[in-house]
This record gives structure tokens, C-alpha cells and sequence, in this order.
């Protein structure tokens, strides 16, 4: 019995010319992110054209072309301009125009921070769709690949060494050079220009050396305060209890570089990080991210390797936020953020810090579920030892509880659903930029979710 398939009719043109309207169902994410960024403050952009020259395409098109391609994975200039050519959603965002990559890529460079800076005008929005209410915050970092091969680095023993090797060639291209009126030089032999290559190779050395110099120097003094912060505190311990303070003294740190100290050659300001794949160059990337909707709501980049110095700058970011969102409560974080100090910032804050010491046990025995609530603390707790009792109660192990199915979960579907796994700009300033794209993506698509 012959089949009666659907016919597939590809010439035969319309009666009446479709709009793009007709072809995305009006359920799209591709609609939702017009129907925000129509909702954005964007004067300082539109201002920013002087109205000369060719017709420029309206920011507010662009804004919303860049919020759809990070929400759906789709992060570069190349890839986005193909996309308004083979997808109806990038179609529509665009009403059927065309930018070209360099359109696209020269915008976001011109306007990385001002794009950055409509993180909370999303979050302002979100808020009066009633999707979102500060109180408790899960901090977590990634590490993500720097548009940097770590092969492209120097290391300050490596520099030290290639340094003298072509200080060394250059004493030697000068002494044949003043011999080269008495005995021929090799025919291959240029001495201009291999000194202008070694000059040149001399030149990118210095500036590598001084800048892991740079790097070392702020090193020392911040392991310097700190090592001074232990004994002061050790000292204080001593006079308080009356004895001896145990256990071992800090060791003092050593300045200069170390053997193994390096620089990028690529992109100076990465570093290389220990990641799940081994070691590579990369950022350190943050986000603070509310526990009830999944909202990222405080995100910034660093090229700190440990965590520990990030607690600081994500509460400065939080309490930065407009008042109208909330206030946060109770700050969730890994053992990598644990320090006195960065309890005692929590509680000069008004935020309850749930901060392990040390690495949580899996699968905990059945009586240690069960046992009752420990006895807080007598007197006047220290930061430290109400953050220990917080962490024993069964309250506090439930909140702690949020933190793993929060922030790691953002974490994966960035990385493994939307493939943001790597940078495509260079330097502290311009990735800090483009995460806060990345998370402004995940916040559409989110709120896209969560608004029904």
C-alpha cells in the first residue's frame, strides 16, 4: 500500500510574504530576551553614536542579538552573524538584518562595560516580576580557559636563562661583526638583523621579568600581613588562656620570585590554575548565586588561584545592590573561602557565614544525623565559633546543604549546556565583561523558566 507522505514543496512561493513573527511560536526565549532588553535603561549607549557616517544598527537590536547568544550558546562574532542568517529566532532578533562579525565584535568592545554595568538593571527586572528576593547567597568559583595557550608562558628560571643565552649570542654577533673586514662572514649570515631579533626577544623578556618580579612582590606582602595577622592573633590566644600558644609558629614568607613563577605571553594577566583536566591558563571565575530562584546575583573575575581573597569583594558587590532587591542573610561557601578573616567581614556585614574549616564528610553515620544540636557557645561567641556551631546544628547543615545543588549546578549548565568553557577576550578588564555576559545569559534564561 503506497505511503501518502506530506508534500515537500520548496519552490511554490506565498500568497502573502511572511514576517518573521509568523515563524517563531510566541512561547520563545528569543521573545523574552526583545521583551527585557525593551525594558533596559539604554541612553548611554544610543548616546554614544555621533550620527554620522553610515546608518548604525540600534544598540537595543545588538544588546538583545549578544543576551540570546550567550543565553543559547552562541559566543562569537563569526558564529553570531552566521546564526541572523541560518536560525528564525536570530532572525527575529534582528528583524531580517545582517550585521557582519566586525559590527558585532567592535560593539561589545566598545561597550564591555557598559554592557556589564545592565547586570542589575536584569536583576531590577526580575525583582518586579516578583522572581527574586535576596537572602541566602551561594558563592562558588570556576576556573575557565584564558584565550591563552599555557605553552605560551615563561617562567622566571626559564627568562633567566634565555636571557643570558641571548645576551651571550649578541656579545657574539658583535665580534664578528668588527672582524668582518679581515675574514668573511657566513653568506646566510644577516648580524643587523639577529641583532634586531634578540634586541626584540630581549625587549619581551624584560618586561615577562618585571612583571613575575611585580607579581612576587605583591605576593610577599600580602603572605606578610597575613603571617604577622597569625602571630598578633597567636599572641592574643597566649595572653588570653594564660599558656604557652601550641602547635607550630607561622613561617615567615620569602620574597622574589620563585624557579617556577611565571607570566603569559598571550595574555599577561591570566594565570595558570590548577583545573578537573590538569593545569591550564585560565581565570578564576566568581558568581553568588541566590539559593531559592538560581539567580546569579553578584559575579566578578580574578586571577587569584585560591578562593580565599574572594570573599571580600563579592560582599562589597552585594552590598552594592539596590536596597529593593533585599537583603542577604546567610552567605553559603566552600572550606577553599574559610579564614577569620573572612568571617569576621561576614559578620561586620549582618551576613551569617556558613564556612566549613575543614572538607565536609560524605555520607555521615545515622547517629551523627540524628544526634541533637550541640550547646552554642557561652559568652560572646567569636566569629569562628559561631560559624562552627552554625555548621553542627540541623538547621545549619540543611542551609549548607543548598550550596552544592545551587552554584555547582549553575556552574554545569554554563559550562556543559551553554559550552562556555573558554574566553574569547584578553585581559582582566574585558573578562570580567564577558562573564558578566555569560551570567547575564544564564539570568534570561533562567528568568524565562521561572516566569510562569
Amino acid at each position: 500500500m503506497a505511503v501518502n507522505f506530506v508534500g515537500v514543496d520548496r519552490d511554490t512561493p506565498d500568497m502573502f510574504p511572511a514576517t518573521v513573527q509568523e515563524y517563531l511560536p510566541e512561547d520563545h526565549l528569543a521573545r523574552f530576551v526583545v521583551e527585557i532588553v525593551d525594558q533596559l535603561d539604554l541612553r548611554h549607549l544610543v548616546g554614544a553614536y555621533a550620527g554620522s557616517g553610515s546608518r548604525p544598527y540600534h544598540p537595543a537590536m545588538l544588546v538583545a542579538l549578544l543576551f540570546y547568544g550567550y543565553a543559547t550558546g552562541v559566543f562569537s562574532s563569526r558564529k553570531l552573524a552566521q546564526a541572523t542568517d541560518d536560525s528564525i529566532a536570530f532572525r527575529y532578533i534582528c528583524a531580517n538584518t545582517h550585521p557582519d562579525h566586525r559590527t558585532i565584535a567592535d560593539f561589545r568592545k566598545r561597550f564591555l562595560d557598559e554592557l556589564a554595568a545592565l547586570f542589575t538593571q536584569v536583576l531590577l527586572i526580575a525583582q518586579a516580576m516578583g522572581l527574586v528576593k535576596l537572602g541566602t547567597v551561594s558563592l562558588d568559583g570556576t576556573k575557565i580557559k584564558a584565550n591563552a595557550s599555557k605553552h605560551k608562558a615563561l617562567s622566571w628560571e626559564h627568562a633567566n636563562r634565555l636571557e643570558e643565552q641571548l645576551k651571550g649570542e649578541v656579545d657574539e654577533l658583535m665580534r664578528l661583526a668588527e672582524q668582518a673586514d679581515n675574514q668573511p662572514l657566513p653568506e646566510q649570515l644577516d648580524i643587523p638583523l639577529e641583532l634586531e631579533r634578540r634586541e626584540r626577544r630581549l625587549t619581551v623578556i624584560a618586561a615577562a621579568k618585571a612583571e613575575i618580579e611585580a607579581r612576587a612582590q605583591a605576593r610577599f606582602e600580602a603572605e606578610q600581613a597575613e603571617y604577622e595577622r597569625k602571630l598578633a592573633a597567636r599572641e592574643a590566644r597566649a595572653e588570653r588562656t594564660g599558656k604557652k600558644p601550641g602547635g607550630r609558629p607561622p613561617s615567615a614568607p620569602e620574597p622574589g620570585p620563585g624557579p617556577k613563577d611565571q607570566v603569559s605571553l598571550t595574555d599577561a594577566e591570566s594565570r595558570i590554575m590548577p583545573t578537573a583536566g590538569g593545569f591550564e591558563q585560565a581565570y578564576n571565575a566568581q558568581a553568588g548565586v541566590d539559593t531559592e530562584t538560581h539567580l546569579i546575583v553578584e559575579q566578578h573575575v580574578t586571577d587569584h588561584t585560591n578562593d580565599k581573597q574572594e570573599v571580600a569583594p563579592c560582599l562589597e558587590r552585594l552590598a552594592a545592590l539596590p536596597e529593593v532587591l533585599g537583603e542577604v542573610e546567610a552567605l553559603l561557601a566552600d572550606t577553599g573561602y574559610h579564614s577569620e578573616a573572612n568571617l569576621d567581614r561576614c559578620e561586620a556585614a549582618g551576613i551569617d557565614p556558613y564556612i566549613p574549616e575543614a572538607r565536609q564528610r560524605h555520607n555521615p553515620p545515622l547517629a551523627e544525623r540524628l544526634a541533637d544540636d550541640p550547646p552554642a557557645p557561652a559568652g560572646q561567641p567569636t566569629p569562628a565559633e559561631a560559624n562552627a556551631h552554625r555548621l553542627r546544628t540541623r538547621a545549619g547543615k540543611a542551609r549548607y546543604a543548598k550550596r552544592k545543588a545551587t552554584v555547582e549546578t549553575v556552574f554545569g549548565i554554563i559550562k556543559h549546556v551553554q559550552g562556555f568553557r573558554q574566553f574569547l577576550l584578553r585581559g582582566l578588564h574585558a573578562v570580567q565583561g564577558e562573564w558578566a555576559l555569560v551570567c547575564m545569559g544564564w539570568n534570561l534564561k533562567r528568568l524565562f523558566a521561572l516566569r510562569g
